[in-house]
């Protein structure tokens, strides 16, 4: 625990070198590592050009990483204030998606302000975090054991979650139920509640299925057999499967891969990135990025450690879980372990609300960091 004289710095204003100066920079190479991995498979999906994907993609991530930064010298009391006007400006934009939407490979999930098209389920993970956390963070260890106090948190989860999966967007709505659920067992929810609310979801099973639309009933009939549709529905992840074995150890080399190159393997710059790279540079360069993405698990969690704040801690655990379970779900999709959901490999694969909602989220994490002394109160007020 940090002294007493330290505790009194921290919650001082510090300079803007000070707070540069906190910046764990290690996690941000980490990250840009990552990136550059994402950098090198967009190259070689193009065939061995920076365009369309790979420059557009770096210029994203400058751009992304200026704000990471920024984001990150910002004080977390300042997002504890704004997490409900953050989380309804989200739903409201989900709610224009419904409206006014722009319709792409069957879905509808982005929103077009003009000057740029917006995924607003990407925001909403983020908000999702920030506002549950806060309301944890104001509440005592009496009442979270108090399920009458589960509800407000349970509502705020579900209304955005119920708009994203009616996107249709069923990856992400999984994404954020299980981020949400760990953010409420690091809050001090007990384990019986989680039964009781599996049991709950088990039960609408049915209910849930007569609402999927057809393409999602055929992602999972084919994930429990995708033989039986080899040309079809089954085709994807046949291919997949095909691309990974073929890496074998070492890989085929950049811009080496059969599968992908021509142009056996499906949306080889976004959903089934991580399929190329491991045909390409095999199971070491597939284990390679694991380990990277393992790092910034490990950066995450000391962050969250570090925590002085309960409000603090929630938000690095939040943050971290949706990236997490983002990387461990693509990557069990193009295995062919769960059903094709159309999750991307975080910072790796294309797309540009998704790489700068990243760094956003990275830039609040690593401001946890930066503001890890500092006194958050229980109610959003300054201390």
């Amino acid at each position: 625990m940090a002294s007493p004289s330290a505790l009194g710095h921290a919650n001082k204003r510090m300079s803007l070198g000070e707070k540069l100066r906190q910046v764990t920079w290690g996690l941000a190479l980490t990250i840009g590592a990552v990136a550059a991995v994402g950098f090198t498979m967009l190259y070689s999906a193009a065939g061995g050009d920076w365009d369309p994907w790979a420059s557009r993609q770096m210029t994203r991530f400058a751009l992304g990483f200026a704000i990471m930064v920024a984001v990150a010298t910002i004080d977390i009391r300042v997002w504890m204030k704004v997490a409900y006007p953050f989380y309804a400006v989200s739903v409201v934009l989900l709610l224009a998606v419904e409206v006014m939407g722009e319709i792409g490979m069957g879905a509808q999930r982005w929103l077009d302000l003009g000057f740029v098209q917006i995924q607003p389920a990407e925001l909403a993970k983020i908000s999702i975090v920030l506002v549950v956390a806060r309301y944890f963070h104001g509440l005592s260890h009496e009442n979270i054991g108090n399920p009458l106090y589960l509800l407000w948190p349970i509502v705020l989860t579900l209304v955005p979650a119920f708009l994203i999966f009616k996107q249709p967007k069923l990856g992400t709505t999984l994404v954020v139920l299980a981020t949400t659920g760990i953010v409420f067992f690091m809050a001090g929810v007990r384990m019986w509640k989680f039964l009781v609310v599996g049991l709950a979801g088990a039960g609408a099973v049915p209910i849930a299925w007569s609402l999927l639309r057809d393409y999602q009933k055929n992602r999972v009939l084919t994930f429990l057999n995708p033989e039986s549709d080899p040309l079809g529905a089954g085709y994807h992840i046949i291919q997949s499967k095909i691309a990974l074995g073929s890496g074998g150890m070492w890989g085929k080399g950049l811009l080496g891969g059969t599968q992908s190159h021509l142009q056996f393997l499906p949306e080889k710059q976004t959903d089934f990135i991580f399929t190329m790279l491991s045909e390409e540079f095999g199971f070491v360069g597939g284990l390679v990025l694991i380990g990277l993405y393992t790092v910034i698990v490990l950066y995450g969690l000391g962050i969250a450690y570090r925590a002085r704040s309960q409000f603090g801690r929630l938000v690095a655990i939040g943050i971290l879980s949706g990236i997490y379970l983002n990387a461990l779900i693509n990557m069990a999709m193009v295995m062919g372990l769960v059903p094709v959901v159309g999750e991307p490999l975080p910072l790796v694969s294309y797309g540009g609300t998704s790489m700068l909602t990243l760094l956003f989220g990275f830039g609040i994490l690593i401001g946890v960091y930066v503001h890890r002394d500092v006194t958050v109160p229980r109610r959003g007020g300054e201390a």
